[in-house]
């Protein structure tokens, strides 16, 4: 049975003679592994916690990048760390205790990727399953990661897991090599048209784009591009004209972010807001509606820089999300949140002119920023997202009057969720494709034929996939 967890704490005073006192723990590598033990055992992101938990424990600014570094690293390569792991211990890792196992990862992604040395990294390791877990667990522990140490670095585990393998084998070798599993290697290829597998150096590009900390990119929704640079210290983004990119710094004490005339959003979401209105649209133009609305960044900024007169609905069918998209929109006049499924929406047909669909997705055009999520995905999980996907857009083409615009975004580059989903909506007689790229000229690299199709190593942004089309009757 396995035993209750137990919190590390401070030893007691006055211990018997000949007992050792319990090792005083490491703040950073303890920090790192209630991170993993979050995302393991609650589904926490650890985008969300890990800020969290480094405010509350106050590390200092050497610590805090470490932990930073192990908790994050340590998720990224959490496949590739069970594959160098399975060979070692005894029994499935199923089977282990979760808290042993996140413990064997993170001390073998300090042997392997942070090249921390052995003693340290096995040490410290061994004290944390101590504390957390039990003496016996230590035990396993500390012999499994002195096997890791034998084994060598990274490239040396790598070359005994994958060989020499190529042709179709190679995408497990880049697999292993850039932390992802098997089946997304495949769909990037796909969503790439990299080709052959020997020839295909964007593909390792993008997905070590995905392994890279990503910068973080503020808005400016109600203030001068200029004004916002200058008051973050950032510089402006290279493709929206209201973004701007901050080499660091904690975007929460920006003046403009704390008061609300700016917000922190990728640059990709800023575009894919943008492609709405750069729709050529005849006729009237007064109505617009984000169907798919929380957490309200792109609602944010549509309702920034629409023209006066433009009335915005933005709906959400969750009603904590809606309340997320009323905090973000504030005050703006001629703007209403309501609580709606797209699929069923409460609105008359044809009842705006543009409509916005940023459709619930696997997520994995941001990996970069939530690097669990690779893992926590499988391939099951796209075709009920297809299903809902094609619904939505369904719905919103019925939002659409005759000759407005649905812009179709997702924030994943998987060719079912992008394509086959609008290549499915527009073998309809009353829809038309109309090409992205040309609306964003100064962007290069867009295309992905008709539609568009942004990527962390092309662009600097997150994989957002954007289509645009027009109801013909």
């Amino acid at each position: 049975m396995t035993p209750p967890p137990r919190r590390p704490g401070r030893p007691r005073q006055g211990h018997r003679a000949g007992r050792r006192p319990r090792p005083q723990l490491d703040g950073a590598r303890l920090t790192a592994y209630d991170v993993l033990d979050a995302v393991s055992s609650r589904a926490a992101y650890a985008n969300l916690l890990l800020p969290q938990l480094l405010r509350e424990r106050q590390l200092d600014q050497r610590d805090a990048a470490f932990t930073t570094q192990l908790a994050y690293g340590a998720l990224r390569a959490q496949g590739t760390l069970d594959e160098v792991l399975t060979g070692l211990v005894s029994r499935p890792l199923a089977e282990l205790d979760p808290r042993v196992l996140d413990l064997l990862r993170l001390g073998a992604y300090q042997l392997l990727d942070l090249r921390v040395p052995a003693h340290a990294a096995v040490d410290t390791t061994v004290d944390l399953t101590r504390a957390i877990v039990g003496t016996g667990a230590s035990g396993l522990v500390n012999a499994v990661l002195r096997k890791v140490a034998a084994g060598g670095d990274r490239v040396a585990w790598l070359d005994r897991l994958a060989g020499d393998a190529d042709g179709a084998d190679g995408d497990r070798r880049l697999a292993l090599a850039t932390d992802h599993p098997g089946w997304i290697v495949a769909a990037w290829r796909e969503a790439l048209d990299a080709g052959d597998p020997s020839g295909a150096p964007e593909l390792e590009a993008a997905l070590l784009a995905d392994d890279a900390a990503p910068e973080v990119h503020l808005v400016a929704r109600r203030l001068a591009r200029d004004r916002l640079a200058e008051e973050s210290g950032g510089t402006p983004g290279p493709w929206s004209p209201y973004a701007v990119r901050l080499a660091g710094g904690d975007p929460g004490k920006v003046p403009a972010v704390r008061e609300g005339t700016a917000a922190v959003q990728d640059e990709g979401s800023q575009l894919a807001a943008l492609l709405l209105t750069r729709a050529p649209l005849d006729g009237l133009d007064a109505a617009w509606l984000d169907m798919c609305a929380g957490p309200g960044g792109k609602a944010g900024l549509l309702a920034a820089v629409r023209p006066e007169g433009v009335r915005l609905t933005a709906a959400d069918r969750s009603p904590h999300r809606a309340e997320l998209v009323r905090a973000a929109l504030g005050d703006a006049a001629g703007t209403e949140v309501v609580v709606a499924d797209g699929r069923q929406p409460p609105w008359a047909p044809g009842s705006f002119d543009r409509v916005l669909l940023d459709a619930p997705c696997t997520g994995l055009g941001a990996l970069r920023r939530r690097p669990e999520v690779r893992w926590r995905r499988t391939p099951a999980d796209v075709p009920p997202l297809v299903e809902l996907q094609t619904a939505l857009l369904d719905g919103a083409l019925a939002s659409v009057r005759p000759g407005g615009v649905v812009a179709y975004v997702t924030c994943s580059p998987h060719t079912a969720e992008t394509v086959g989903v609008v290549e499915a909506a527009a073998a309809r007689d009353d829809v038309e494709v109309l090409p992205v790229a040309p609306l964003f000229p100064e962007v290069p690299g867009v295309a992905r034929g008709r539609y568009g199709q942004l990527w962390p190593h092309r662009h600097g942004t997150d994989a957002m996939f954007m289509a645009l089309l027009r109801r013909t009757s």
